[in-house]
């Protein structure tokens, strides 16, 4: 009995990368080393040997792309709220900004908190 999963479609956009790590870390807000920081939960698409879509990225520095991806300070839960926060304010930058690439969907970030 095969498992069914519904079929991701990747968006990879280079532009969109760019634009993400061109922000403020969005969680402690300096602009040294920022990084187009990709989900890392398979509901954004994340798998095995692959990364989630490019609009599921959010503008973190090092130390915090760090802190989500391998850290051991905050829980699982701790590091996808992180993720999740600084995901949509990321979003909202660039759709104010209108700085969000022509083509490229923007992903539903949920309420302002």
């Amino acid at each position: 009995m095969a498992l069914m999963f519904p079929k991701t479609e990747y968006i990879r956009s280079q532009k969109l990368l760019k634009a993400v790590a061109s922000l403020r870390c969005m969680h402690c807000g300096t602009s040294e080393g920022v990084q187009a920081s990709h989900a890392n939960w398979a509901e954004f698409g994340k798998g095995k040997a692959l990364k989630a879509s490019d609009i599921y990225t959010a503008a973190l520095c090092l130390r915090c792309h760090f802190e989500i991806d391998q850290g051991k300070d905050l829980t699982k839960e701790e590091r996808k709220e992180m993720w999740l926060n600084a995901h949509r304010k990321t979003v909202e930058t660039l759709v104010l900004n209108r700085e969000w690439p022509a083509g490229v969907p923007v992903p539903n970030v949920g309420k302002s908190t």
